[in-house]
């Protein structure tokens, strides 16, 4: 699978679990509450129709309570919501109708072929959400010619049971009708019929209220989700498309967005992610340059071996057979130096990033090397005249680090400079603290090093070596090694010009 075709296929694996669906379903939330409360506003609908069939339940038993004395006075009862009201007689016809009277006030069942668009989608929407809610069936409300009381289910029930019954009915134009019945001994049946078409009403209008409500919120959510999704998810899906395309190894121009506006955590991660992809391409190039350095090295002591050993086979003088024996012992013990300077070189970082740091007496770490360079002094003494003593602070002058690789800076330092001493010439490792820092001075009689070259002594393999020094003696990675070290501690070296002549190294590290 190509790298783009992988990348597409881990862009698809993210789907639904992923942070900007998390983001919509948690904001679509509230809208969902939102909405199963709008729905179940019905739910106060059949409340108020109880309270409403209750109402008129009532009144019909104060009217029944009336008609016995004034049965004719029935045809001049007057409602505001144009309640009408009937007496049934026994045989089932109507006594009195308070809407024979032409001024009495009647509820009107309108024609829903002259609904507008608007009427006829509130009715709709009535009626769709009363199906959705709801699984009873309202009967018909129809009229007969003649007016009997035999059409009403509720007269039939008051009359054969003695009490007061109720019921709802569905009009032509989607309102309701409200009846009911109560037994007038003597006479027959009192009918009150109303229209619910106020109730409908008061929740159309609640319910309109919610939808602008719901619809707001919707937008507001909406609107709150692709705020989240561009500010949070988009800049994290870019980090995570860039460092799978660093992954997969892809070419050198993929660049890792730093998003240098954000002043956010997420800023500070792509910050991170940038800084942490460029320095392991860097660290990826280090290693090129380092692999090739070391195929560099080694090819010159194996090409001077290969060459002494092709010509040791035709050579019969034993003089300069033991001068070609020379030449593979010192060849052999430049590439031994080497391996063993590579092979530290290339875990000195692993080793550093695993270390546990420990306080550490730079003084007597100082002093341990000095005794450790005075007993192998004669050896130095013999040949050159070298010494190397100790100066600047008592013990104790504390740091935190690592002992054993802090005494191979120093170790380190300390060669560089005896190589460079003249005959009868003197080291001097000092150590000194400064504020903060506490200094680790090692001082020299040699020549110095010329400031054009200061910034090169510290790469890997360079080599400036004395004219007396037997080639290839030094691997050319001793002071790259020991910068390498003081840098895991937090420090630095700086190279300076001694006072007198003369190089000085100074190694700066944190104070504990």
């Amino acid at each position: 699978m190509r790298a783009e075709e992988a990348v597409q296929e881990w862009r698809r694996g993210l789907g639904f679990g992923s942070l900007r669906a998390r983001i919509f379903a948690v904001n679509l939330l509230a809208v969902i509450v939102l909405a199963i409360m709008l729905l179940y506003l019905d739910t106060v609908r059949a409340r108020l129709l109880d309270e409403r069939t209750n109402a008129i339940s009532n009144e019909a038993l104060a009217i029944a309570g009336l008609a016995g004395d004034l049965p004719a006075g029935l045809e001049r009862l007057n409602f505001a919501r144009g309640t009408r009201v009937r007496l049934y007689a026994n045989d089932g016809g109507v006594l009195t109708d308070n809407w024979r009277f032409e001024p009495t006030r009647r509820f009107a069942i309108e024609d829903p072929d002259g609904y507008s668009w608007q009427r006829a989608s509130a009715k709709f929407i009535d009626r769709l959400l009363e199906q959705l809610l709801s699984a009873r069936t309202l009967p018909h409300y129809a009229e007969a010619v003649p007016d009997r009381a035999g059409q009403w289910r509720e007269v039939q029930m008051a009359r054969q049971s003695g009490q007061p019954a109720t019921e709802l009915r569905r009009a032509i134009d989607g309102s309701i009708i409200v009846g009911a019945a109560v037994p007038v001994p003597g006479l027959g049946v009192v009918h009150l019929m109303d229209n619910a078409e106020d109730v409908s009403r008061i929740l159309r209008a609640e319910r309109l209220t919610s939808f602008w409500l719901l619809l707001s919120v919707s937008g507001l959510t909406l609107g709150l989700s692709f705020y989240l999704t561009r500010t949070i998810v988009r800049p994290l899906r870019l980090l995570a498309i860039a460092a799978h395309r660093v992954r997969l190894g892809r070419r050198r121009e993929v660049v890792v967005p730093r998003l240098p506006d954000r002043r956010d955590e997420i800023g500070a991660l792509a910050r991170a992610v940038s800084d942490m992809s460029i320095a392991l391409r860097r660290q990826i190039d280090a290693t090129e340059a380092f692999a090739a350095d070391v195929a560099h090295e080694l090819k010159n002591p194996l090409a001077s071996l290969r060459s002494a050993v092709d010509v040791l086979g035709q050579v019969e003088q034993p003089a300069l057979r033991d001068q070609l024996l020379d030449v593979i012992r010192d060849d052999v013990g430049r590439i031994d130096r080497l391996i063993t300077d590579i092979a530290d070189a290339s875990r000195l970082d692993a080793e550093l990033s695993r270390t546990g740091f420990q306080p550490v007496d730079a003084g007597a770490l100082a002093d341990g090397l000095v005794s450790a360079y005075g007993i192998a002094g004669q050896a130095h003494g013999q040949t050159r005249g070298l010494a190397v003593q100790r100066a600047g602070l008592p013990a104790p002058v504390m740091i935190e680090g690592d002992a054993s690789r802090l005494a191979q800076v120093l170790r380190n330092l300390i060669d560089n400079a005896l190589s460079f001493s003249p005959d009868g010439g003197t080291v001097t490792l000092a150590v000194d603290r400064v504020g903060e820092q506490v200094e680790l001075i090692v001082t020299d009689q040699g020549p110095g090093v010329p400031s054009a070259n200061r910034g090169d002594i510290f790469r890997r393999f360079y080599s400036e070596r004395p004219p007396t020094e037997d080639f290839g003696r030094h691997s050319g990675l001793g002071l790259s090694i020991a910068a390498a070290i003081v840098s895991a501690h937090g420090g630095q070296i700086v190279v300076e010009e001694a006072q007198g002549g003369g190089g000085r190294f100074r190694v700066l590290l944190p104070a504990a």
